[in-house]
């Protein structure tokens, strides 16, 4: 459904055109994730939903996916306006 947006988010994740919020950082130590989980569940993982930021109207999506070794996991991310991949969250699904 959004194959578009997915593909864009790979191909910001293999040319490193990414960066992380403060808070996906946190959450991701907090989770004991490490980048590589992060990469690892775009690259394998499926839009399961988007959704749209109240204060700046821009669509963010929902990534379902597993890590490197193989726990289930999701993330929230959004193009920005210059291209980037922005990784707002990150988290274990239990």
């Amino acid at each position: 459904m959004f194959a578009r947006v997915l593909k864009q988010m790979k191909e910001n994740i293999r040319t490193r055109q990414y960066v992380m919020t403060i808070h996906a950082e946190e959450e991701k130590d907090a989770d004991h994730l490490n980048i590589y989980d992060i990469e690892h569940c775009i690259l394998s993982g499926k839009i399961v939903e988007r959704q749209k930021e109240v204060e700046t109207a821009e669509w963010k999506y929902r990534i379902a996916g597993k890590s490197c070794s193989g726990v289930n996991m999701e993330l929230i991310g959004k193009i920005s306006p210059t291209g980037k991949l922005v990784i707002i969250t990150v988290y274990i699904i239990k």
